[in-house]
């Protein structure tokens, strides 16, 4: 850290005294009378705000060799009143990373989004948040999972799928692809450890579904978001396809799932006898 902060010393500090500069004494509940060489405030007030002493919050300025919490660079975002991209740029200069930032369970859908999955009319897809919410889908995953005749407050793929009656017909080996999905959905749960909505997602599920309480119980976890899904289609029958969880808005969480079929002749001839996605 020492030699990152020596390395960006000047445009620190440069930021720093930007951003107390910009901040009337009176905003922060200091009386604003006296005299001042400066606008704004100053460094001591500044430590005293953070909790911490004038000399080290001196120090940071100065791109001093000491050890920077996140948890400080968080109090003094708040002290500064920086906005998000401030917050981030205060933590690449300190940190060389960003912040790590919470878990969103809900949001609207981007419309370029909608315009994606538009252009894919012949490839199942759909967008999933943190607590997989389906937020948005195409036609032919609608043929496929059923989304539309889920109520909104309801349309949830771990609840659809440990719930619901389609999913159950749909995955070929049920047990073994729900096994999968849950241990992929861990990590959406780890991120969104603030959001209580999806604690209660959890727990709904394991006083509801016989079979979701031993399966996440296991604690599996999968790193890859590639895999292979095979589903039952009518007429058609076992059908495998290669399935891809795509980030397509990373400060929302937003995760847009596509299949591929492996045997495109014979997903075509469905596509065609199902009236969806033909050209």
């Amino acid at each position: 850290m020492a030699r990152s902060l020596a390395r960006v010393r000047g445009e620190l500090a440069d930021f720093l005294r930007s951003r107390r500069q910009r901040i009337a004494p009176e905003a922060v509940g200091l009386p604003a009378g006296g005299r001042r060489r400066t606008p704004g405030l100053r460094r001591e007030e500044v430590a005293a705000l953070a909790g911490v002493g004038v000399t080290w919050y001196t120090w940071l300025e100065q791109g001093r060799e000491i050890g920077v919490s996140s948890g400080f660079l968080d109090r003094l975002s708040e002290v500064l009143r920086l906005d998000e991209a401030e917050r981030r740029h205060l933590y690449l200069l300190v940190h060389q990373r960003p912040p790590v930032a919470p878990g969103k369970t809900w949001c609207q859908v981007p419309e370029v989004v909608h315009r994606l999955m538009a252009d894919l009319p012949q490839r199942p897809v759909y967008v999933l948040n943190l607590r997989w919410d389906v937020l948005a889908w195409n036609p032919v995953a609608d043929r496929l999972f059923g989304f539309a005749a889920q109520s909104p407050g309801r349309r949830n793929l771990l609840r659809m799928l440990f719930l619901g009656p389609v999913l159950r017909q749909r995955l070929v080996d049920w047990p073994q692809q729900a096994s999968q999905l849950l241990a992929s959905f861990r990590r959406g749960f780890v991120q969104a450890h603030s959001a209580p909505d999806i604690d209660e997602l959890v727990e709904e599920l394991t006083r509801a579904a016989p079979d979701f309480g031993p399966m996440w119980a296991r604690q599996q976890v999968h790193g890859s978001c590639l895999g292979v899904r095979r589903l039952w289609l009518p007429d058609l029958g076992d059908a495998t396809f290669d399935q891809a969880s795509l980030t397509i808005d990373a400060e929302r969480h937003l995760h847009l799932v596509y299949y591929a079929a492996r045997d495109e002749s014979a997903w075509q001839a469905w596509l065609r006898s199902a009236a969806v996605g033909a050209c």
